[in-house]
């Protein structure tokens, strides 16, 4: 049961009754309020109750993980999604056999898959939730990869004495890169260009 309609001499009283239907707390339901109480002839005759209607409000993270299983059979991938709570929000772990599909170049359809169950999930909630999208592992392995190239980058930008420019990334791989070359001496990096071109690069102090 989702919805219910449910009258009581006193809107709170409707509104206690729905919620008992339902058996959501207030936070968790829409309410209502299609009648407010009307008193008859002299208190007694002709009275009307107050009518309530009260719906139970869509669970955010369901409606994420929904959408992403959902958006996944229609790829023709045939893959699992468990889910992970976290402080801020959720973390959806793919498994499967053709989890390259999901992933793309570099990652793309990935971030993209995660954009979009962030919006779904996001019409749902009062407060900001993050998701985050992982397959096989693979968020890992692309920030192990990107530590090495910074390291390996970094150390060719101060042998060369020159700026060494990396291929456009998104903003949290370039954080990544940041990070791993702050506590590298003789090398600094910033950011150039607009997104979705914007690359990070390193040159030397």
């Amino acid at each position: 049961m989702k919805k219910v309609t449910v009258s009581g001499k006193t809107v709170e009283e409707a509104i206690e009754q729905a919620l008992e239907k339902l058996n959501v707390p207030k936070d968790r339901a829409d309410v209502r309020v299609l009648e407010e109480p009307q008193k008859g002839f002299l208190g007694i005759i002709g009275g009307k109750p107050a009518v309530v209607e009260a719906e139970i409000k869509p669970d955010p993270l369901k409606e994420g993980l929904a959408f992403l299983r959902e958006t996944i059979h229609h790829m023709g991938v045939t893959a699992s999604v468990s889910e992970e709570k976290t402080k801020e929000g959720a973390r959806f772990e793919i498994a499967g056999d053709e989890i390259g599909i999901l992933i793309g170049k570099r990652g793309q359809t990935l971030d993209s898959l995660q954009y979009l169950v962030n919006l779904v999930a996001n019409r749902y909630s009062e407060d900001y939730l993050r998701i985050v999208l992982d397959a096989e592992g693979y968020r890992e392995r692309r920030r192990e990869s990107l530590e090495k190239l910074a390291l390996r980058l970094g150390n060719k930008a101060v042998k060369t004495g020159q700026e060494v420019r990396l291929e456009p990334m998104n903003a949290h791989e370039r954080k990544i890169i940041h990070t791993a070359l702050q506590s590298v001496k003789g090398v600094g990096t910033y950011s150039d260009g607009e997104e979705p071109n914007r690359r990070i690069v390193v040159r030397p102090k």
